[in-house]
């Protein structure tokens, strides 16, 4: 078994006979199988053969190949002189763009890990995240979302703050005497929602990402002279792959917005000829509803990679008929990756109607609620998987890796699906009680907690209400106190006060006198996803 202290930090390590310790050794033992050079390796490799050619793109920034690998060498040594020993957690804060991706590869060439926080994080969660992943050191802008970052992060122990400014100094010599991130280190944490409240820190290596680099490449048929256009921010699992690994590996360059827009995404496909854009389900919905849809050049794509929620079929079928590019799409999650994949050799309904054919390499799984393993008969069950495309568990969190997996080791999703006899996985309910809003997960139970906290709410349950553009929305059913008022402005002023996050605050607020209650005494949700219904 590999020794686990070396790739994870004193204290957190798996314990010692858990099923985490043997899933984590098991992953680690394919360290190397998708090839040997880590992603500063690539870069190099590209800035030597072809130092001009683009790396990424966001609004009028341009970066070469070239640039890439200086900027991102002289920001290693930065964090180096800034005193931060290796394996350092460092606390990246920044809105897409140029920018960030030089601070993910710099922080590889320095040995330290990225903690990597959403550009649209509210002050809470980024507090949480940084306390959960032990960091020590932070890169931001000045402020964030109008509030100055020191002010954000007092108290929380960050002895290093670097504040990015507008450019990039230039160094092509590595870090004397450090040792880049290794395929099978910890390189990132990031933030899953969690169903009990605020988010958990799950753990990537580089390994994971050049296995999932190949199923990708397999799907799309994807090459070297693609263009990238990326519209879902850095620190997310989907973007892990369409951004920061797939095109560095091809060579091919990235476009990226800092903020969403459907009308300039449909300017940047036909402006940068772009033939690959990866997006969450709603951001393409928003590009179709657009005008600019039919004024715009599309011709040049050729897919879309899709996913984060169920994937429409009326809207998914419109925008290959609009534009001649296959919708895909893989079914898993951050900590997961892909149990299943649709690809350009699928039929429509097989991209568009399933979630793909089950990964082999993956041994996905289906357990019944008392744990019994109903793979052979099809399902229904919770799908689970022990593969290469999985991540290394939750950092420092012992309970919830011991949730996240069945006793005998398999990683559990969440998700209640069926796989068909030709192998197609659909996913027919949710067992973890999250809303998904434009294919980010938001914990029912996170918004609870900060809605409870207002003082006129006795009782809250938020619950997902459907939206043809969002997939889903949250709304909140509340019991108020006796004599007490409320509307939503007043509690969105309320959150927002908080620092809450702006994804958690409700849409939609709907006032009951008593929440229905299961036989168990649990809110019956399903009764108030019905009012929702009837309403």
């Amino acid at each position: 078994m590999e020794d686990l202290a070396a790739f994870f930090p004193p204290g957190t390590a798996p314990a010692a006979g858990s099923v985490h310790e043997r899933y984590v050794a098991d992953r680690l033992g394919e360290i190397g199988r998708w090839g040997t050079e880590t992603l500063p390796d690539v870069v190099r490799r590209h800035a030597a053969t072809q130092p001009d050619g683009i790396a990424f793109v966001a609004g009028g920034d341009r970066m070469t190949w070239a640039e890439f690998d200086r900027w991102s060498t002289w920001f290693a040594h930065r964090l180096a002189d800034a005193g931060l020993p290796r394996g350092a957690r460092v606390g990246v804060l920044l809105p897409d763009g140029v920018a960030v991706h030089v601070v993910y590869l710099a922080a590889m060439k320095a040995g330290v890990v990225v903690v990597a926080i959403g550009p649209r994080a509210g002050r809470v969660e980024v507090r949480h995240l940084l306390t959960v992943g032990g960091a020590t050191a932070l890169v931001s802008l000045s402020h964030h979302r109008d509030e100055p970052v020191e002010a954000i992060v007092e108290g929380l122990g960050i002895t290093t703050h670097l504040v990015l400014t507008s450019s990039f100094g230039s160094a092509s010599d590595p870090v004397p005497g450090r040792a880049e991130l290794g395929l099978g280190e910890i390189h990132l944490l990031n933030s899953t929602s969690g169903t009990t409240g605020m988010p958990k820190c799950v753990v990537h290596n580089q390994n994971r990402w050049f296995y999932y680099h190949q199923l990708a490449v397999e799907c799309g048929d994807l090459r070297p002279d693609d263009v990238f256009l990326t519209l879902i921010p850095a620190p997310y699992g989907f973007a892990q792959w369409t951004a920061n690994f797939t095109p560095t590996i091809l060579g091919a360059p990235t476009v990226v917005m800092p903020r969403f827009s459907a009308d300039e995404a449909l300017r940047l496909i036909e402006r940068e000829r772009v033939t690959v854009v990866c997006c969450v389900s709603t951001q393409f919905i928003m590009m179709l509803n657009s005008p600019l849809i039919t004024e715009v050049d599309l011709s040049s794509l050729r897919c879309m990679f899709t996913g984060g929620e169920a994937v429409p079929f009326e809207r998914a079928s419109e925008f290959e008929r609009r534009t001649g590019a296959k919708v895909l799409q893989f079914f898993g999650s951050n900590e997961t990756g892909a149990l299943s994949r649709t690809s350009v050799r699928d039929t429509e309904d097989q991209r568009l109607r399933t979630a793909g054919r089950i990964i082999d390499v993956m041994d996905v799984r289906l357990f019944a609620e008392d744990g019994t393993d109903v793979t052979a008969a099809g399902g229904p069950g919770q799908a689970a998987c022990a593969g290469p495309a999985t991540c290394l568990g939750y950092f420092a969190d012992p309970a919830a890796n011991e949730a996240l997996f069945t006793p005998d080791g398999w990683m559990l999703t969440g998700d209640i699906c069926t796989i068909d006899a030709d192998g197609y996985l659909r996913v027919v309910d949710r067992k973890s009680d999250f809303i998904i809003r434009g294919g980010k997960n938001i914990s029912a139970a996170a918004v609870e907690d900060q809605v409870g906290a207002h003082p006129s709410v006795a009782m809250v349950a938020a619950v997902a209400m459907p939206d043809p553009t969002f997939g889903e929305r949250v709304c909140a059913f509340v019991v108020l106190r006796d004599g007490a008022t409320l509307t939503l402005d007043a509690l969105r002023s309320h959150l927002d006060a908080r620092g809450v996050s702006r994804e958690n605050w409700p849409e939609r607020l709907e006032f009951v006198a008593d929440l229905p209650r299961g036989s168990g005494g649990k809110v019956a949700k399903a009764e108030l996803r019905k009012l929702l219904n009837r309403s």
